[in-house]
């Protein structure tokens, strides 16, 4: 069966960051022991790589480079902000740490650029925006989607009761 709207896809993959001197794994979904599975056609990974899964079948093995514009965007320097040290409560700030916070187009990371003061510098770009990344794919299975997977927009844990989806909060 070959990826197409509607379906669910399991792979392993190896994401890395492609730098000057060579490439750096940022995640590896079978070091991890823990395949992806998303909904194609859904939205549920980044569109150059939902893209380059297309018309593809179990057992293919995809070596995949993106540009940021097809993967998490481009880096946009007025996402980089000054905010108050009181936004943060009691939060232990260094440079580089993270926090989930509710934007405009629902959650999203702010990094912490820098303390001075009372003054927080922080960047709500996404943490891998304006990098070129490459994703070493093994497709493990491709089947059809469930209604209730279509209804919700992603896969169901294993073990779900399908026909009783509207009654459970997916978290």
């Amino acid at each position: 069966m070959s990826i197409t709207s509607h379906q669910v896809v399991t792979l392993h993959y190896v994401l890395s960051d492609v730098l000057n001197d060579g490439k750096r794994v940022l995640d590896d979904s079978k070091a991890r022991n823990k395949p992806l599975e998303y909904l194609h056609g859904h939205h549920n990974i980044v569109p150059g790589l939902e893209r380059a899964l297309e018309s593809q079948k179990a057992g293919a093995e995809l070596s995949i480079t993106l540009m940021p514009a097809d993967a998490y965007g481009v880096r946009n320097e007025s996402l980089v902000q000054q905010v108050g040290r009181a936004s943060f409560g009691n939060a232990d700030l260094k440079p580089g740490s993270c926090f989930q916070t509710e934007g405009e187009a629902g959650p999203q990371i702010v990094t912490v650029v820098s303390v001075d003061g009372d003054q927080v510098t922080v960047d709500t770009n996404h943490p891998l925006a304006g990098r070129t990344l490459h994703y070493q794919v093994s497709i493990l299975d491709v089947r059809e989607a469930t209604r209730a997977e279509l209804a919700k927009g992603h896969p169901l844990p294993p073990g779900t009761d399908h026909t009783k989806v509207e009654d459970r909060k997916v978290l």
